[in-house]
């Protein structure tokens, strides 16, 4: 269904974020790329500050300063230091950085310094390889990027990265008695809702939204919007007009077509779902109800794309039920609840927030997992162990 999300495309690093890696980033250099300071102080050589202490301190000639950014400055000798920042290259003879707080001017001498404490060879001194080495795998295909993995990259040089491409979808809302919000409603009319909806799930799950349109119960106004949908799109995902009513166009518009598939699901909410085609684009065709759709989407699209865009699935977890529920025989229900503290037994409660009915779709706000009921099960007590859907 998503076939060109299982390829690969390189982008700039800037729109890499929240895309999965196609191929494993190996290093093409040591990092460090050179011998530098960890600290801001005096490189030197280890020997000659072995003895050093508050009371007794070594006095060292200052022979130079470097900074980030500089070359590798003067060498160091025995009695010798070079005053070095952070992220400055060590210079050639010293073996180790003495952090300015260990260090005082000597009042004798403004050219050298004392330094009161001993340092080993190595000590605040990072050398090439110390991150990682050349061949190494900093970032392993599959991982989804996010701001750590980038700067990772960035340091290796990298100025882009081969991601899985984002699946572009569009999205079509039917019914005549849809209107956007924020404008007057007419008799009979409603509020739309499902498409924003689904474009924020979708977009959450990796994909670009290519269109967001609304049609009515027009089979020629559906048929164009389907025209703009699927001009610029892997997939185009309708919702409503699935049943077997007077009005359902997506349903008289694509059932004919071949391999279309429309059919009720044993599923509360949810119902009718269908699958078809058109102009050689995958068209998924989900409920109308707003909590139906999303249900839907939640329970069954979102798994087929996080899988194909490389995504980690959804992981269900376990909680107990706050209190009795019922069922419908026959049906798996995807109960909405609320999760809230641990039960004292390491697992959540699960607060149903509404009943089974699909156009509760205000109180679903409140809900962040779907308890899955079983179809051969029309009840279940208070505290019963259930496994929930994040949403």
């Amino acid at each position: 269904m998503l076939a060109r999300a299982a390829q690969s495309t390189r982008l700039p690093l800037a729109a890499c974020p929240d895309s999965v890696l196609a191929r494993d980033l190996r290093a093409a250099v040591d990092l460090p790329l050179f011998v530098n300071s960890q600290m801001d102080g005096y490189a030197v050589r280890s020997a000659a500050v072995a003895e050093a202490s508050p009371d007794a301190p070594a006095r060292l000639r200052v022979v130079g300063a470097v900074h980030a950014g500089d070359g590798p400055g003067p060498g160091v000798d025995d009695d010798e230091a070079c005053k070095i920042m952070t992220g400055a290259p060590v210079p050639e003879g010293a073996d180790c950085v003495v952090p300015v707080e260990d260090t005082s001017p000597d009042p004798d001498d403004d050219s050298a310094v004392l330094v009161r404490a001993p340092r080993a060879r190595g000590e605040f001194v990072r050398s090439p390889g110390d991150d990682v080495r050349t061949g190494d795998v900093v970032i392993p295909a599959g991982v989804q990027l996010r701001a750590r993995h980038l700067a990772a990259a960035a340091s290796l040089g990298e100025s882009a990265l081969d991601v899985r491409p984002r699946p572009r979808v569009g999205v079509v809302a039917t019914g005549s008695e849809l209107v956007a919000p924020g404008r007057p409603l007419g008799p009979g009319q409603i509020w739309e809702s499902n498409s924003l909806t689904l474009t924020a799930a979708l977009k959450a799950c990796g994909c670009e939204v290519t269109a967001t349109l609304t049609s009515g119960d027009d089979r020629d106004e559906f048929t164009a919007a389907l025209d703009s949908a699927v001009s610029d799109a892997d997939l185009v995902v309708t919702v409503g007009a699935v049943s077997m009513g007077d009005a359902e166009v997506v349903r008289q518009v694509l059932e004919g077509r071949d391999g279309a598939r429309f059919a009720p699901i044993a599923m509360q909410p949810g119902g009718p779902q269908g699958m078809s085609t058109w102009r050689d684009t995958p068209v998924v065709c989900l409920p109308g109800n707003p909590v139906s759709a999303l249900v839907s989407f939640v329970v069954l699209l979102r798994p087929v794309i996080l899988e194909a865009v490389g995504r980690s699935p959804v992981q269900p977890v376990r909680a107990r039920l706050s209190r009795d529920v019922t069922s419908p025989a026959g049906k798996v229900q995807f109960l909405r609840a609320a999760l809230g503290p641990d039960s004292g037994a390491g697992i959540p409660v699960a607060e149903p927030v509404s009943g089974p009915g699909s156009h509760l779709v205000a109180s679903m706000a409140r809900a962040d997992v779907l308890v899955e009921i079983p179809a051969d099960v029309t009840s279940l007590a208070a505290g019963t162990e259930v496994e929930a859907i994040p949403l």
